[in-house]
């Protein structure tokens, strides 16, 4: 059975630049097993969730950075791209992974434990670095 899906997918960027990813700032973070862990959710998804990285996305002071963008579904239903910073350790990695694999922005509330991730997204992220 082929599963068909109208529009984009919910779609998580992570910042992988000069701050976020970096085991020089952040030695105690494991970001190889964090990316692992998203990716291996989007592989087990059937397309309903995609990873992506960027070098930077402007906002190094909240690093680890990451986008949660709401599928074309969920961004009907009002689900709005949401940035979230200080994803330093695994338990925020599974958080982010139940909550786009329940649909994320628009078809499922943001967790609790996830609102205190939230940040605004930059006004003008500027040069990157």
């Amino acid at each position: 059975m082929t599963i068909f899906r109208v529009g984009r997918p919910c779609t998580v960027v992570v910042c992988r630049g000069c701050c976020c990813g970096s085991a020089r700032k952040f030695p105690d973070t494991d970001h190889e097993a964090q990316l692992h862990r998203l990716r291996e959710a989007a592989a087990g998804s059937d397309g309903s969730l995609v990873i992506r990285t960027t070098d930077c996305l402007g906002a190094c002071e909240r690093a680890n950075v990451l986008v949660v963008q709401p599928s074309t579904r969920g961004r009907t239903r009002g689900g709005r791209t949401e940035w979230l910073g200080w994803a330093l350790d695994q338990d925020c990695i599974e958080d982010v992974v139940a909550y786009t694999l329940a649909g994320g922005p628009g078809l499922t509330p943001c967790p609790a434990t996830l609102e205190l991730h939230r940040a605004p997204a930059p006004r003008d992220p500027g040069p990157r670095r």
